[in-house]
């Protein structure tokens, strides 16, 4: 027995020094595999974090160089590069009443050159010169000249001016037709916000046919508006808006105070139907002009008169001896109160003009801006009385602001 017991006690010993050597053998091998495998591992992860790496890069240059550079194939730098010998800063003194007496002031704006029938001038807004004497134009390369208001026109805030310069100072833009703008187009605006000239911003068409007041056109609108997201600011006024091809499609010409992203410019159309007569006669008179003050239409006007149009323009005024008059459209006859306004209502709604749908007094002004001519008759639909009654209309002339 006693025998026996240290026998199981020798191959007991025996079987445990055999299990830690096996374990001991297995950790070996594991440990140097595992060692060999991530060395490989790590080696190839490596490698692909490296390719990974530089194919990011490649790409990342492309995408920037595509979104900050290029625009449908258009070079943004290139295209600067092109028109801004062209575009030129105005300004000028300005000399007001104070309390203390007379003061004086420097204004500054933008413009452009074009040419008009073999004469080479400058475009500009006309708030930007009309209060404004010692009129100076200063080109990109730093070279000054006195300039002259040969014609402007406060009711499209257009102006141009002459100036003595060699001929090699003057690089004309081409000016084309902004009838094919649409809502989304990319535009360029450049000139000298804040002073700091050769400014160049980008956006879209945010909308086209508005209306927007300047106090030197007097009571009128000035219609026919093109609404952008370009960034303007004070001395922009004057610049071109320019398409991705480098024509003239507008002018910039006012900005929304506290707004962002509220920009206007007068469309390139009434630069082409202006520019020649105040070049030649140094005025445009052919403003067509209907004689009528109104509101635009809304859900709630259209319940208080009981009428199913809630689009249009309301004819609240008809100015005596003008063209509506004449023509017997309606004005306003009850006052109402809305919210916390009073309205006229009771006269025609216009709806229409020659088959065109008016939406809105913008719809209506800047259809007989872009349009119209004095004298020319015109059929305007109007609701009266819950019926659509085509009236016709000989447009007269807007009164000189002489």
């Amino acid at each position: 027995m006693e025998h026996m017991r240290r026998s199981r006690n020798i191959h007991a010993g025996q079987m445990l020094i055999l299990s830690v050597f096996m374990v001991a053998i297995f950790t070996v091998g594991f440990l140097t595999g595992s060692s060999l495998l991530y060395g490989l591992t790590s080696s190839e992860i490596e490698s692909l974090r490296y390719q990974v790496d530089l194919l990011h890069d490649e790409q990342t240059e492309d995408t920037v160089a595509n979104i900050t550079y290029v625009y449908n194939d258009t070079s943004l730098s290139s295209l600067y590069n092109e028109v801004k010998d062209s575009i030129v800063v105005i300004s000028g003194i300005a000399v007001y009443q104070s309390f203390f007496g007379m003061q004086y002031s420097e204004v500054q704006g933008s413009g452009f050159v074009c040419e008009v029938d073999g004469r080479m001038v400058v475009v500009t807004n006309n708030h930007v010169v009309s209060d404004a004497s010692d009129l100076v134009v200063t080109f990109s390369n730093g070279n000054s000249y006195a300039g002259e208001v040969l014609g402007s026109d406060p009711y499209s805030d257009l102006a141009v001016l002459g100036l003595a310069a060699p001929s090699d100072e003057f690089l004309p833009l081409d000016i084309v037709s902004s009838s094919g703008l649409k809502v989304g187009d990319p535009v360029i605006a450049i000139g000298s916000p804040m002073g700091l000239d050769g400014t160049m911003t980008t956006g879209i068409v945010s909308q086209v046919g508005r209306t927007i007041e300047e106090s030197l056109a007097g009571s009128f609108p000035i219609a026919n508006i093109i609404q952008t997201s370009v960034a303007i600011n004070p001395g922009n006024s004057g610049g071109p808006l320019l398409n991705y091809q480098g024509d003239v499609v507008g002018i910039t010409t006012a900005i929304i105070e506290d707004s962002e992203g509220l920009g206007f410019a007068i469309p390139s159309n009434t630069i082409l139907k202006e520019v020649e007569n105040l070049v030649v006669t140094g005025e445009y008179n052919e403003h067509s002009w209907i004689g009528i003050s109104g509101v635009d239409m809304s859900y709630s006007l259209a319940e208080a008169m009981d009428v199913d149009v809630t689009y249009g323009w309301l004819i609240v005024s008809v100015t005596d001896g003008g063209a509506a008059d004449a023509a017997g459209l309606q004005e306003g006859v009850e006052r109402v109160r809305l919210v916390d306004e009073w309205f006229v209502i009771g006269g025609d709604i216009i709806v229409g003009v020659d088959g065109v749908k008016i939406v809105s007094g913008d719809a209506l002004m800047s259809y007989l801006e872009e349009y119209t001519q004095p004298g020319q008759t015109v059929v305007v639909s109007v609701l009266r009385d819950s019926e659509v009654v085509d009236v016709s209309v000989c447009l007269g002339m807007r009164p000189s602001m002489v």
